[in-house]
Parts: structure tokens; sequence; C-alpha cells
């Protein structure tokens, strides 16, 4: 894709239960079977995405739909601070992918936990998941220790990144 085709996202935050959030999750879901034999099993309730404890979010390039993400308010201490969030769902659909979007959406991940006081984000993900590792590192999120749902899983991969 050359400079002038480069098309902007346009970050909208959405219910949970949004049409067009519910697809993009089903693919990122098809994408965890492909990588780990089975989906993302961690517990979620739509409420935990609803302001002021969180927020969710879909990146669209002209009328379509090509990424998730959203943040929530999260029980982890982490990086000196007990005022985190969680990041959960980033994905950019294939279609879109190489474009700088994962990229942008975390960027507007961290600016709106932001604004809601947090201080640090934080998430989980797997080895086997690299595009996603290499994300986050290069924009500064640093290994802490295991938390979440697959805490006990060797592949298991956390990090945080202070945003205040």
């Amino acid at each position: 894709m050359t400079a002038a085709e480069v098309r902007t996202l346009e970050i909208v935050r959405v219910d949970y239960g949004h049409p067009d959030a519910m697809r993009l999750i089903e693919e990122v879901q098809a994408e965890y079977v492909v990588r780990y034999g089975s989906r993302d099993e961690t517990p979620l309730d739509p409420l935990m995405f609803a302001p002021p404890a969180g927020s969710f979010f879909v990146g669209y390039l002209d009328d379509s739909a090509v990424a998730t993400g959203a943040w929530r308010r999260s029980g982890v201490e982490a990086l000196g601070t007990a005022r985190t969030a969680e990041i959960k769902r980033m994905y950019v659909a294939p279609r879109a992918q190489r474009a700088g979007h994962a990229r942008r959406m975390l960027a507007h991940l961290e600016a709106s936990a932001r604004e809601a006081g947090f201080e640090a984000l934080v998430l989980e993900t797997g080895e086997r998941q690299p595009e996603a590792i290499s994300l986050y590192t290069s924009a500064g999120y640093e290994p802490i220790p295991a938390f979440g749902y697959y805490r006990d899983s060797p592949i298991n991969r956390c990090f945080a990144r202070r945003i205040d």
C-alpha cells in the first residue's frame, strides 16, 4: 500500500453487543482456534465494557469494520499502581493488516483509558501471537507476572505500560 492509498482508521465507541463488534470478535475467535486449538474462554460480561468501567471500540475504513479494541477496569497491580485497565479484544482483520491500524487502535485505547483516570494498561496474550507481542513491546509495554484466566498456561505472556 502506498502513502497515497493509506486510509485513516475511524475509531468509534460501541456497545459490546454491536453487530460489527460481534462479527469481528467471531473472526478473532476463529484465529484463536487456528493458533491455539480453541476459542478464548476468558469469562466476559458485556457490562465490563460500559463506561465508566470500560469501553469497546470498532475501527472503520470507509464504512467497513476492520478492527476492534477494548479496555476494562482491572484488579491487577502493575508498574507501581493499582489504577489499571486491561486491554481486551485487540484485532485487525487480515484485509486491513500491515497498515498501522493496530498501533492506531492501541494509541486510542491508551488515550481513552488515561482520560478515564487509569494510570497503566495491562494485557495478556500468548506466545503464538508474535505480531501482538512485537506491537506491544515496540509501544513500550514491559513483561509482568502472569495474571488472568490463562495465568497458569506456559504460553501466557503478560505486559503492562504506564499511561499517566
